[in-house]
């Protein structure tokens, strides 16, 4: 597997975005799915990555820098016939050490509460992230979870294999 830089004009990486936001909102309640669209991805503020087998996309997922200190993971999703495999591991591992590399001290993320999220929940969880509350520009909702990675105390993801 390998991670790059994601191309927002790879019709590709553009279905599984669609997917993604697609699900996203299908299983939330409304007004409540926080996934961005391609417009929401072309900020300068977001760089998106993608997982690759060959030509085959795996997955993808964001890192949005909110603040000097602070990332967001955003439109973290591992393609349905490759979930289970340690897809979704492997690309948040890639964010949290990305962001630990540019300095970030914290890293934070938005998720839905509703059941088709809790394998997410439990992923981000295994890899340290905590629950917290809103951050950002969100607010409280029952619909969403919010969870944080302090980066500068270490944690399961400096140790190998995370």
């Amino acid at each position: 597997m390998q991670i790059t830089l994601a191309d927002l004009d790879d019709s590709r990486v553009v279905a599984l975005l669609e997917t993604h936001l697609r699900t996203a909102r299908a299983h939330t309640g409304e007004g409540s799915a926080h996934a961005l669209d391609l417009s929401g991805l072309r900020a300068p503020d977001i760089r998106l990555w993608a997982a690759w087998e060959g030509e085959a996309l795996l997955g993808v997922c964001a890192l949005r820098r909110l603040s000097a200190e602070e990332g967001e993971v955003k439109s973290m999703h591992t393609a349905e016939q490759q979930r289970r495999g340690g897809i979704g591991g492997a690309l948040l591992r890639h964010i949290v050490a990305t962001a630990r590399a540019e300095g970030l001290r914290r890293l934070s993320l938005e998720t839905g509460s509703w059941a088709y999220f809790q394998p997410a929940v439990a992923l981000y969880a295994r890899h340290g992230f905590v629950p917290c509350g809103p951050f950002g520009d969100y607010r409280s909702d029952p619909n969403s979870i919010f969870m944080t990675l302090d980066l500068s105390a270490g944690g399961p993801l400096d140790r190998a294999g995370g």
